[in-house]
């Protein structure tokens, strides 16, 4: 588990609206909006990587800079994590069931890319048991342009792992778009923080150099 430090509550600005939440019959909520990936699919494709890995890594890259989908329940406990990892989903062609494979995040999406690839590929089982609380569970859907996602729910309130899927790219005005969807606990995150997360994100789509990252 990545280190993390304990939230005094007593102190804490969102204490009162964490508790709100938490207490909801359904505290997370999900958020599908669109982003422009024409220049990062290039630059994706001249590299040759999968594009469901380089978008599993930009989206936990980009979501670990902003500190509300950092935070989780442990326990009793609100924790703040210093950095989250990765989780996603991985489909078998042959059997066409998906594993869920969990790989940290590494500093460059070369780097992310080799390691999640040599992994999922070496991971024998579909489930390797549940998933720690330091982690973004990241899912593609390419074969639906959806408008909306939703998801199971296994009635615990107190899973706040945030939820990033994305469906299937298409083009619009000679762009190509991708339908994105981010499902967060409203005890931590909020519309502005899916807002920032969405700019932050678009913004490092756009300026992506493969040869430097």
């Amino acid at each position: 588990m990545q280190p993390y430090h304990e939230i005094d509550m007593q102190a804490w600005p969102r204490a009162m609206h964490c508790q709100v939440f938490r207490d909801s019959l359904l505290p997370s909520y999900c958020v599908t909006f669109e982003l422009d990936i024409t220049h990062f699919r290039e630059q994706v494709r001249a590299e040759g990587w999968s594009f469901t890995l380089a978008m599993t890594y930009a989206a936990c890259r980009c979501a670990n800079e902003i500190e509300a989908f950092r935070y989780r329940f442990l326990g009793d406990k609100v924790v703040l994590f210093d950095r989250i990892d990765t989780a996603f989903t991985y489909l078998n062609p042959e059997t066409e069931l998906f594993k869920v494979v969990n790989v940290p995040l590494c500093d460059t999406m070369r780097e992310y890319v080799a390691r999640a690839s040599q992994t999922a590929r070496e991971q024998d089982a579909y489930f390797t048991g549940p998933l720690g609380n330091d982690v973004f569970q990241c899912s593609a859907m390419p074969w639906v342009r959806y408008t909306h996602i939703s998801h199971t729910e296994s009635g615990k309130k107190g899973n706040a792992t945030p939820l990033f899927d994305w469906g299937k790219y298409f083009t619009r005005h000679g762009r190509t778009l991708l339908p994105f969807s981010v499902q967060a606990h409203h005890s931590f995150v909020d519309g502005l923080h899916i807002g920032r997360l969405a700019e932050r994100l678009q913004s490092y789509l756009d300026g992506f150099d493969a040869q430097k990252d």
